[in-house]
């Protein structure tokens, strides 16, 4: 049995989902459970609760043909059927009835995998309730970034500090040579979410891309330049945000006497000088480009710079090699509880030289999010389809994005005004 359908492993993963999920609610009064009407959160309590009916949806019911666990869960929690404007106002059962509902369908979803066997089917399902998980515990995290709720804890953060947090700027473009390049997911098992099926060739022109991403420092030029009351650095889509938000800077940022304040979470602290800048949107970070004559890659030109080989042939599946990542690779799994300084984990560069393409910050692209050649929904037609040609790509993962998930050809989309998301940029030169 291949490694990837491990019982063990998937329940494991499964179980590992969930207590990160658990981490992120914990201490939460009922009301921040519930929390304002916002359109970029969801109540907390709905979606924990909407967490186990995916699970309960696609393995027990999808797999089984179980009857549900409770009556009224597909009214409370289908996600796709239930608007989002009305979740505030939802019968929802209270916290304890829903960590309830929860460990039921937790604890039905392993004892099918009791016996240590598993098929291809069973595994796939398995993967994507648990990457549909850690994909929310993002979504809590800077939830509760948004919403200005303490700073969670992690039993991964619990190591001590993290080398790299004060390791400076890495300056300079690294020269990608163009050529034909296969952009997207190869046909060589393991999971992979419909949108990045499959690999295809591309022409890609020689270009230049930063080693790095943007940095604070960096992104602080443009703003004290006047960049933000300045029209022509800005598409016509984004000064019309730029006027609607009436942000004059990033949205968490606070001028200071002594430089940039910024808030985390509840504490605001002294913005860190070479960390990526982060919450921006894909409007601010096309404005930066202007102003900074530079451009966003395209998501051909990120995979490649991220994955392709020196001598042109073959493809890695992560910047720095084939195998999963480590810590001293990349700033994942939510380990040092922020963002590192850009030129922190060199062990995880590219071949070309590129760092920090997987973990610290999620990089906007220049592409729309569109499907590729022959594309075809997988089971859970609702992950990519509906959300084609409204959407920008970003590549990359961010500090407390699951390692488990990412790999080069990993395609997250948002609409182009999100800035509440860990999302900064990387430029190429024009």
């Amino acid at each position: 049995m291949p490694a990837e359908y491990s019982a063990t492993e998937l329940v494991r993963a499964i179980r590992d989902a969930r207590a990160r999920s658990l981490e992120l609610v914990e201490g939460l009064s009922n009301e921040q459970l519930i929390g304002p009407r916002l359109e970029i959160v969801n109540p907390l309590l709905w979606e924990i609760g909407h967490l186990a009916w995916f699970q309960e949806h696609w393995i027990l019911r999808h797999l089984d043909g179980r009857e549900p666990l409770l009556g009224n869960t597909d009214a409370l929690y289908d996600s796709m059927n239930v608007h989002h404007d009305t979740r505030w106002d939802l019968p929802l059962p209270p916290l304890k009835a829903t960590l309830e509902y929860m460990g039921a369908v937790l604890d039905s979803v392993a004892a099918r995998l009791a016996d240590g066997e598993t098929q291809a089917n069973d595994a796939y399902f398995y993967t994507l309730v648990t990457h549909h998980e850690d994909m929310h515990a993002e979504a809590f995290t800077y939830s509760r970034q948004s919403l200005e709720y303490p700073t969670p804890r992690f039993a991964l953060a619990e190591g001590g500090p993290v080398e790299g947090r004060e390791a400076g700027p890495l300056p300079g473009d690294a020269e990608i040579p163009g050529g034909t390049f296969r952009l997207g997911a190869e046909r060589t098992g393991g999971f992979v979410f419909d949108n990045e099926k499959w690999a295809h060739p591309v022409e890609v022109a020689p270009f230049r891309i930063a080693r790095a991403p943007v940095t604070n420092a960096e992104f602080s030029q443009f703003v004290e330049d006047g960049g933000y009351s300045n029209a022509t650095f800005w598409s016509e889509a984004g000064w019309s945000w730029r006027l609607g938000t009436g942000l004059p800077h990033p949205v968490y940022w606070q001028p200071n006497r002594d430089g940039w304040l910024t808030r985390r979470f509840d504490r605001t602290v002294p913005l860190p000088p070479h960390q990526p800048v982060m919450h921006v949107s894909w409007h601010e970070a096309q404005a930066y480009c202007r102003w900074a004559g530079r451009r966003l890659p395209t998501e051909a030109e990120w995979e490649m710079a991220a994955s392709g080989e020196l001598t042109g042939a073959g493809k890695r599946r992560f910047p720095w090699g084939d195998y999963e990542p480590l810590p001293k690779h990349a700033n994942l799994d939510g380990r040092a509880m922020g963002c590192l300084d850009v030129a922190a984990l060199g062990d995880g560069d590219s071949a070309f030289g590129c760092r920090q393409m997987i973990g610290n910050v999620w990089e906007w692209t220049a592409s729309d999010f569109l499907p590729f050649p022959g594309f075809e929904a997988d089971p859970y037609k609702d992950y990519s389809e509906p959300w084609f040609g409204s959407r920008k790509v970003l590549r990359g993962g961010c500090w407390v994005t699951r390692s488990r998930m990412l790999r080069n050809t990993w395609r997250n989309f948002f609409t182009p005004d999100r800035n509440d998301v860990y999302a900064g940029l990387r430029t190429c030169a024009l």
